[in-house]
């Protein structure tokens, strides 16, 4: 599995001395999310794209 040494928001890019982070773990590889942003990625995880791969694809839960 992929490790991102970067612990940051992968939505806003604060990192882990500015705000808590919630590890998330996706098509292999682990990446970071600040609870603020977690709204987005459960409800409009299309604003994802770019950021995480196949973010573009995910259907809203």
């Amino acid at each position: 599995m992929e490790e991102h040494n970067v612990k940051e928001c992968v939505f806003c890019k604060r990192d882990q001395n500015t705000v808590p982070l919630v590890q998330l773990s996706y098509m292999g590889a682990n990446y970071w999310i600040c609870p603020q942003h977690i709204p987005i990625l459960i409800h409009e995880p299309g604003k994802l794209a770019g950021l995480l791969p196949g973010a573009e694809e995910m259907q809203a839960g």
